[in-house]
């Protein structure tokens, strides 16, 4: 009797733990980038000049939340560089950053290092991942943001949604969307009893100052 109750409990608990990646707006994925570049927002001869606006870890986040069957996990990324071509308006704007992927730190120090190893990152084969925008745009709730995802050597056109503030002081944007980890060949499947769930949510916030 004691151990049916263990048993039920634990089906409890198990069935309890949501899925974090479904909770949130999941990016679009297309089947491969495009062969071709497109054109860079705002650099036509007849666009306004653009201001440069530097991403780094003072001033901005990259993080992200897995899970498996029975529990989640945050984690981030520490060292990253990248810049925003601002255009006015927004929608001119370009921006690209890339990851240092060894940086990659989770809530547990063994996840961390499994995290890093060939069953998942990669990182001493896939050192760098890049995010390279390609078309902002307005939406109903704010803007749209397309561009090509480059990880685990993969590379992928996605658009997500993002929120954008721009003051005469900084400008901020916020995203939280998920990712398919399976589109970028990371497969992994996780313990028989617990396994690892596709969807990645992928966290995003920056706080650029103007340059005076």
């Amino acid at each position: 009797m004691r151990t049916t109750v263990l048993l039920f409990s634990l089906g409890l608990t198990v069935a309890g733990c949501k899925d974090p990646g479904a909770e949130v707006t999941a990016a679009t994925v297309e089947s491969q980038a495009q062969a071709k570049a497109d054109p860079t927002p705002g650099t036509d001869p007849g666009s306004q000049a653009v201001t440069s606006l530097v991403i780094n870890p003072s001033n901005s986040k990259i993080e992200f939340v897995g899970a498996k069957v029975t529990a989640s996990h945050p984690g981030g990324f520490t060292d990253f560089s990248g810049t925003v071509e601002l255009g006015d308006p927004i929608e001119k704007s370009q921006f690209e950053v890339t990851i240092q992927t060894a940086s990659l730190y989770a809530d547990k120090e063994k996840l961390t290092k499994h995290l890093k190893s060939p069953d998942f990152f990669d990182v001493a084969k896939f050192p760098t991942a890049t995010f390279r925008s390609t078309e902002i745009k307005k939406s109903a709730d704010g803007h749209t943001v397309a561009g090509d995802l480059t990880l685990h050597g993969v590379t992928k056109r996605v658009s997500f949604p993002v929120t954008v503030n721009a003051t005469d002081a900084e400008v901020s944007a916020t995203a939280e969307f998920s990712i398919n980890r399976q589109d970028y060949g990371i497969s992994y499947p996780g313990m028989r009893d617990d396994l690892i769930r596709d969807l990645v949510v992928i966290k995003l916030s920056l706080k650029l100052p103007r340059q005076s």
